[in-house]
C-alpha cells in the first residue's frame, strides 16, 4: 500500500519488511535498540492550549504519560512543546525517552529546539544537558513501544516528483486505502540527503490572539535545514473523532539544527530512509474541550 503511494509522489520508491536496524547506533544514538514491542500512539493534549492564546498551566510528564497508556517503562518518540515551566521560554520539543520503569530511572535522550537570542538562528540542545526531568508542555502526539527489536516497514524514498511531503504522502496513502478505518504508525526517519523547511516556535508566546493559519505562520519561524536530520513522525490515517493531530513530525541533527518539519525543500536531490511501525492502540489524553483546527500544519 505504501509503496504504491510513495511512488505517485516521489521519482523512487521502495516499502519492504526488515529487521529494526539497532537505534542505539548512528545517526540515532537512541536509548532503545527498537520501536517494536506493543506499538501504540498518544494524542496529548493539543494545538487548542497554544493558540489563540497559550494556556502554560498545561504541563505533562512522560514518565506519568507512560503509565497513562498502560505501558510503564515505554520507549517514546515524537513531536510537541517544551514545558515553558521548566525552560522558562517557548521551545520545540523532541521526545526521544526511554521511561522509568519500577527497577530503572529514566532514560531521557530528548532535544529542545529554541531561536537563539543571539542571532536568530536555530539553537538544538540536549536535554539532558540541563534538566533532569521528563517534562512537556501544551501538546505531543507520541509514539510508544517496548523499545523491542523486531520487524519494522523499512521506507525508502527519493526524488520527489509532488507536492506532498513525505509524511503527508504516508498519511493519505494509508487514509485512500484504508478509509474509514483509521491506521496509525509510528517511528523513525531520516532525511538523509538534501534540505528542509523547519519551523521553531519562537520564545515568547504570543501576546495577541493568533486565530488563522496566516496569523500562526507570521509568528513562527521559519528555517532552511540541511540533512542530515533524524526525524520523528507521528502519522494516523483519520481521525476517528477525537480531534487528534493527523500527523507532527520534529526533528534533530548531530550538527545544530532541529525543529518541527514541513517539507524537503530540494526536491530533486532529497533521500529519505524510514523505519515505522503500525500502532495497535490509540490513547486520546487531556483532549481540550473547545477547539479548532487553527496551526494543526
Amino acid at each position: 500500500v505504501l509503496q504504491k503511494g510513495l511512488k505517485e509522489n516521489f521519482a523512487d520508491a521502495q516499502v519492504s519488511v526488515v529487521d529494526c536496524p539497532d537505534l542505539t547506533q548512528e545517526p540515532f544514538n537512541f536509548p532503545a535498540k527498537g520501536i517494536c514491542g506493543k506499538p501504540r500512539i498518544a494524542d496529548v493534549g493539543g494545538v487548542p492550549y497554544l493558540i489563540p492564546l497559550v494556556k502554560k498551566e498545561k504541563v505533562y510528564d512522560l514518565n506519568t504519560v507512560a503509565k497513562d497508556i498502560e505501558l510503564p517503562g515505554a520507549f517514546i518518540l515524537g513531536a510537541g512543546a517544551a514545558s515553558s515551566r521548566v525552560l522558562g521560554i517557548n521551545a520545540e520539543f523532541i521526545p526521544i525517552v526511554q521511561t522509568k520503569n519500577e527497577k530503572k530511572p529514566a532514560v531521557n535522550g530528548s532535544y529542545i529546539a529554541q531561536v537563539n537570542p543571539a542571532d536568530k538562528g536555530c539553537l538544538l540542545e540536549k536535554y539532558s544537558s540541563k534538566y533532569t526531568d521528563c517534562e512537556f508542555g501544551l501538546l505531543a502526539n507520541l509514539y510508544a513501544s517496548e523499545g523491542q527489536p523486531g520487524k519494522v516497514i523499512e521506507v525508502k524514498a527519493s526524488g520527489r516528483t509532488g507536492e506532498l511531503n513525505f509524511v503527508s504522502c504516508l498519511r493519505q496513502t494509508l487514509e485512500k486505502h484504508y478509509g474509514e478505518k483509521p491506521v496509525g504508525m509510528g517511528g523513525t526517519f531520516v532525511i538523509q540527503k538534501g534540505k528542509a523547511k523547519i519551523h521553531i516556535m519562537p520564545p515568547e508566546f504570543s501576546a495577541c490572539p493568533l486565530n488563522t493559519d496566516e496569523d500562526v505562520n507570521n509568528w513562527l519561524k521559519f528555517y532552511e535545514m540541511k540533512a542530515p536530520l533524524i526525524c520523528q513522525p507521528v502519522i494516523v490515517s483519520r481521525d476517528p473523532g477525537f480531534d487528534l493531530r493527523v500527523e507532527h513530525t520534529h526533528c534533530f541533527s548531530h550538527h545544530g539544527e532541529g525543529g518541527h518539519y514541513h517539507q524537503d525543500t530540494s526536491p530533486d536531490s532529497v533521500q529519505y530512509l524510514g523505519y515505522f511501525q503500525p500502532a495497535e492502540l490509540l490513547f486520546r489524553i487531556d483532549r481540550p474541550q473547545e477547539t479548532h483546527l487553527v496551526g494543526r500544519d
